[in-house]
């Protein structure tokens, strides 16, 4: 584990210059990282901003046949009211935000979406969801129990339903990066960094089967950011799902990264290691506030982190042999 940074970030979320921690095996993660860090510092800082922000957990249940399978999906959608009240009985913060359905054949499916304070809320929609089911089943009678989680949540799965209506914090952070800077710090045109993007992230994922994703290595530095701050490791599956957008703006780089999926907590389970309270401390996660401050301070961090190390990784891309030669040099020096 090491910190990279200062990294720079302007916005109504995070307004702060930050040291990230990372914790990775593949060590040149930490100099590229450093790299989009110091480039972006200079470019004026990184935007952050929290387009939404909820956890999901779906049920399913069953009946006889579609039609009244049909019919309890409409009344129990009416009765969202009553839903978020079972809802609030179960936890000081969670609350239900909004109630997504479809019915396949007979069953059932609920997706429920929670806020939930500054957890990650993993096992808080769950008892929610629970408690929600113990209700429909006992007000429908005809509804039969088939599982607590329907896989509609979409719980550590890619998804197109998490893509669009998210699960976890959706961040989305810009920054302009003059052209000088640009050739400077990354050794590359704003133009080569464009047309690779389109090349690769975009073109490239549409012939891989990609589903609502188009970016080059967001899972890396998530996973570096989760393991760092204590947070489930699993859930890089749905948070790497984003969107790398880059455009030349008067001969200046426009550069972003959207992501739909960071689950992140500032309390819950693993926070309560010494290393994770110290990096929660240091990234300012930690302070008194309303309810889901620091957690969504966590994730607007955690997407600036991953935008610093996609930028310096497209722009390495863009010159042949620079990849690998500084694996090469990290790698093999580590070894001596």
């Amino acid at each position: 584990m090491q910190t990279v940074g200062p990294v720079k970030i302007v916005g109504p979320v995070v307004d702060a210059e930050v040291m990230v921690p990372l914790a990775t095996f593949e060590k040149p993660l930490w100099p590229s990282a450093q790299r989009g860090a110091r480039v972006t510092e200079q470019a004026g800082g990184i935007s952050a901003v929290i387009i939404d922000d909820r956890m999901t957990r779906s049920i399913v249940v069953e009946t006889h046949d579609a039609e009244s399978a049909a019919r309890a999906m409409a009344s129990i959608v009416s009765r969202r009211d009553e839903l978020a009240a079972v809802t609030k009985t179960t936890s000081r913060f969670a609350r239900l935000l909004d109630v997504h359905t479809q019915c396949v054949a007979n069953l059932i499916y609920l997706r429920l979406e929670f806020s939930t304070g500054d957890a990650a809320g993993h096992n808080m929609v769950t008892l929610a969801a629970d408690r929600i089911m113990s209700w429909l089943l006992t007000k429908y009678t005809e509804l039969r129990y088939v599982s607590i989680s329907g896989n509609f949540c979409t719980d550590k799965k890619i998804s197109a339903v998490n893509g669009i209506l998210g699960r976890g914090k959706n961040v989305v952070c810009d920054i302009t990066i003059p052209h000088a800077l640009c050739r400077r710090y990354l050794k590359t045109e704003p133009q080569r960094i464009v047309d690779l993007n389109i090349k690769k992230n975009f073109v490239g994922t549409m012939i891989a089967g990609g589903v609502r994703t188009a970016n080059a290595h967001f899972a890396n530095i998530l996973l570096a950011f989760y393991l760092a701050t204590g947070q489930d490791a699993a859930n890089i599956i749905e948070g790497s799902q984003g969107i790398t957008y880059a455009s030349v703006e008067d001969s200046d780089l426009y550069f972003s990264a959207t992501l739909p999926n960071i689950i992140v907590g500032s309390v819950g389970s693993g926070k309560d290691l010494a290393f994770v309270e110290a990096n929660l401390e240091m990234l300012g996660c930690r302070e008194k506030g309303l309810p889901g401050e620091n957690a969504r301070r966590l994730a607007a961090i955690a997407a600036a982190a991953v935008l610093c190390g996609e930028l310096s990784l497209l722009a390495a891309q863009t010159n042949p042999g620079e990849l690998m030669a500084a694996h090469t040099r990290l790698e093999r020096e580590s070894r001596k």
